[in-house]
């Protein structure tokens, strides 16, 4: 099974792109995010024609979350986290994909730092913290993936020195990161790429792409029983280098229908 995720950077003005992606890549379950359509302007017609279902969480200009499915129609199970009733932003959504809980969520980015704004993504992390424990106590397979809008190690970023004040990289939106992962999730890249520079985002700053001066932003946390049957977790890179595409590259992982033995790092 492959399962990858996408910050597709809007849905309608970068559909000939993700289209592409889809028929190359042919994940199994795929979670976007940043679709910047209402409900009503989700182009189901033409992720249909693909081959796909979907389910989706739209926002008019920003944000946005669906999760798709091939040869099938995911069932929805939540729209939104729980923890703040006000909040109207269209961050998460979550459905069961062949068994899976699928959670696909996007982050705020919370600048500038400090501010409100940062002090609302804190409250969020807070709130995703708090329900994937919830979902960790159910011991059924599950996905928590997205576009984090965290950076967790200066590994994950090129000159870490510049980032130490954007809320990106501050060290409370990576200590959220840690006691998450800390909870009993995996991080499908790091699990399997301990060691490596990879990134999944590159600005659109001349050169940023080519210099490979880039962050890793996106990410794809899978419960224990999925970690047992991780066999494989990369980044699409050269979508980023597609005419007219997302600052974002998919990431995706394989998942084996048993548990694999790997040598202990």
């Amino acid at each position: 099974m492959i399962v990858a995720t996408y910050n597709v950077n809007g849905v309608n003005g970068r559909l000939e792109v993700l289209l592409k992606w889809l028929e190359e890549a042919q994940p199994d379950v795929a979670i976007l995010q940043e679709l910047k359509a209402p409900d009503a302007r989700f182009p189901v017609g033409d992720i249909e024609r693909a081959g796909y279902g979907a389910v989706w969480h739209g926002q008019k200009s920003w944000n946005g979350v669906p999760i798709l499915a091939r040869g099938q129609t995911p069932l929805l199970t939540r729209k939104g986290l729980p923890g703040e009733p006000e909040d109207e932003q269209s961050r998460y959504i979550e459905a069961i994909v062949d068994g899976i809980v699928i959670g696909c969520l996007y982050l705020p980015n919370g600048n500038p730092y400090p501010g409100p704004k940062f002090g609302y993504k804190l409250r969020w992390f807070q709130r995703l913290h708090d329900y994937a424990a919830g979902l960790l106590e159910l011991e059924v397979p599950v996905i928590l993936a997205g576009d984090y809008n965290v950076m967790p190690t200066e590994l994950d970023v090129y000159k870490p020195d510049r980032w130490k004040n954007d809320a990106l990289f501050r060290i409370e939106v990576r200590d959220a990161y840690r006691k998450l992962v800390a909870q009993g999730w995996t991080d499908a890249i790091r699990e399997l790429h301990p060691h490596e520079t990879i990134y999944t985002f590159w600005d659109y700053f001349p050169n940023a792409f080519a210099r490979n001066a880039g962050l890793r932003l996106d990410h794809i946390l899978v419960s224990p029983y999925l970690a047992e049957r991780l066999v494989e977790a990369e980044v699409d890179k050269h979508v980023r280098g597609w005419d007219h595409t997302s600052d974002h590259a998919p990431v995706r992982i394989e998942l084996a229908e048993k548990p694999v033995k790997r040598r202990k790092r």
